[in-house]
Formats: C-alpha cells, sequence, structure tokens
C-alpha cells in the first residue's frame, strides 16, 4: 500500500488523550496529529522519537495531520513501525487481491464488517465456490520486547479476547475461523503477551485449542509504502 503522497518527517513532542499527538515539524511549526492507535504504544513513544506524517486531504478536517509511522528504538535496533491501526484491514485485503494469503487461496471474496456471534462484526468473511465461509478477524501488533519478536496485545484488550471467544463459537458450529495478525515493523515470530493480558492469552488459547486458525504476517515498513511481506511463526 503506497503512500498517496510523500510523507512529512516530524519529531514526537507527546501523544495524549489517545488519538492526539504534539509534533514539531522540521520548520519548528508544532501541530498537532491525528493518532490512529488506542493502544498503550509501549516503547513507541519516546519524546524526540522520529516520525512520519500524512496531510489531510479534508480542508473541513478538524487536523491538518495523521500520524503514520515511527522510528523507534526497539530491541535488535532502530526500525520503522506502523502506528495506525486501521491499516491492517487494507493491508489484509490489498494481500488476499494479490493472492498473496496462502491460509485464503481458493476463495473468491472477502467481504468486510459481517455481524456474526455476540453482537460482534468480523472484519472479514472469506468466501469461495465449494469451500466455507471463513470468518477472518484482523489484529495490528506493534509491540516488541525482545529482538525479533512481535508481541500482541500491548495493553488489555477485553474486545480482543470476545472476539476469539466468537471465533471458537464458528469452529464449535462447524465453520472456519482465522485470526490474522498484521505485524506492522520487522519481527522473525510472534507470540502473545500473556503477562500484559492474562485474559485475552486465555480467551487465545483456547480459540487456538478449539480450531480457530492463527497466522501472523510481518510488514515491509518504508517512507513509501506499507505492505505486508511474508508469514512469521507463531509461538505457543
Amino acid at each position: 500500500m503506497r503512500f498517496p503522497a510523500p510523507l512529512i518527517e516530524a519529531r514526537l513532542l507527546r501523544r495524549y488523550k489517545r488519538f492526539l499527538a504534539d509534533m514539531r515539524l522540521d520548520d519548528g511549526t508544532e501541530v498537532t496529529a491525528h493518532c490512529a492507535n488506542p493502544g498503550a504504544m509501549l516503547g513507541l513513544l519516546a519524546p524526540g522519537a522520529r516520525t512520519l506524517l500524512s496531510r489531510a486531504t479534508n480542508p473541513a478536517r478538524k487536523l491538518g495531520y495523521s500520524w503514520d509511522l515511527v522510528e523507534a528504538d526497539l530491541p535488535g535496533g532502530p526500525q520503522w513501525v506502523g502506528i495506525d491501526t486501521l491499516r491492517p484491514n487494507a493491508l489484509v485485503a490489498e494481500a488476499f487481491a494479490a493472492g498473496l494469503l496462502a491460509p485464503l487461496a481458493g476463495y473468491g471474496h472477502l467481504r468486510p464488517e459481517v455481524r456474526y456471534g455476540r453482537a460482534s462484526r468480523v472484519d472479514f468473511l472469506a468466501t469461495g465456490e465449494g469451500r466455507p465461509p471463513c470468518h477472518v478477524e484482523v489484529k495490528n501488533c506493534h509491540l516488541m520486547r525482545q529482538a525479533n519478536l512481535a508481541e500482541f496485545p500491548d495493553c488489555v484488550a477485553a474486545r480482543s479476547a470476545r472476539h476469539m471467544a466468537d471465533l471458537s463459537e464458528v469452529v464449535a458450529e462447524g465453520g472456519r475461523a482465522m485470526l490474522i495478525v498484521v505485524v506492522q515493523m520487522r519481527a522473525d515470530r510472534f507470540d502473545i503477551a500473556r503477562d500484559i493480558d492474562p485474559a485475552f492469552a486465555h480467551a487465545f488459547a483456547r480459540a487456538r485449542e478449539a480450531g480457530v486458525e492463527i497466522h501472523a504476517y510481518r510488514c515491509r515498513i518504508g517512507p513509501e509504502e506499507v505492505t505486508i511481506a511474508d508469514a512469521i511463526p507463531v509461538l505457543g
């Protein structure tokens, strides 16, 4: 997924109220950017960190910038990390259209936002002739506390735990269900951050035991584009 216009370099001053981040542009101007990330963003909020912003194209929008990438000093060395939690769904749709998601090979359509479970909406419902419908939930990952190990979640994720329970019910009723974790950074394996949210870890383990398929994909991150690169092992 290429950015439609060149990103703008800035330095992080602070992130607050979950969805706001003050930035200093190269010319010294201070702006407030929209932060499309409700999580804790552990390890990504160092004051002075180099960031990349996109300029809003809607003149009626209150905030003129959106925060897309941060250069974080992670275990293993600095790297660009995608912080937009809305991007993974679009990345999955793009990779599906390009035939890059092997677990969904043979499916012809990916319908977004389909109601299921207990008042939930699955991110995608994959359908294809001669194949059972597959409920696909997508999660964003940008936590790294050990070199090359991506973890989820970075805060208590009660809603995500409910999604895992709903996917388990799909399998129990004879359907197919899948979790795709989109790792918006450079990592070579994925695991659950059990110490951060034991309840989610329990729901994840139960879903996996029930037959929910778990897949993790790392991204190729750069100032020009973010794309799904390849699958990485899921530990545990």
